[in-house]
């Protein structure tokens, strides 16, 4: 499966342990991320991870053409709530998530039950919806 993985500033490093303690997991799926985030997890854990551009240069966008084009099976993106600049970015990344129908996760509770429903085989039926996608590289 196709995860994205995003967080705001203030949830790095939050991101950065929650994807040392499901490493495991991660590692058996395709993991893209925005710039900064994705180096920060991919040099704590070792995972490979795509890298966008960074949020404030156009990486969100990206990850949203990728959701709109249903090439994205998961988005964990954490999110900061005491930070209301940054509530356009979330909302526009969510929307995107609800309108084609992928698992979306703003903090590292809901993180945590995707990761662990898609190990158990709980979201299989992406599969189906999206068999053969490729990300380019």
């Amino acid at each position: 499966m196709y995860l994205a993985l995003m967080s705001h500033d203030n949830k790095k490093d939050l991101m950065v342990q929650f994807c040392s303690a499901y490493a495991g997991i991660l590692s058996r799926h395709v993991l893209c991320a925005t710039n900064t985030t994705g180096r920060m997890i991919a040099e704590a854990t070792g995972l490979k991870i795509h890298l966008f551009l960074s949020c404030q240069h156009g990486g969100s966008q990206q990850i949203g053409a990728r959701i709109a084009y249903n090439e994205m099976d998961m988005v964990l993106f954490f999110v900061d709530p005491n930070d209301s600049s940054l509530e356009e970015e979330s909302l526009y990344i969510s929307r995107l998530c609800d309108q084609n129908n992928i698992p979306y996760a703003s903090n590292a509770a809901t993180a945590e039950m995707l990761l662990l429903g898609m190990d158990r085989g709980d979201l299989d039926w992406r599969k189906i919806i999206n068999p053969k996608h490729k990300l380019n590289r």
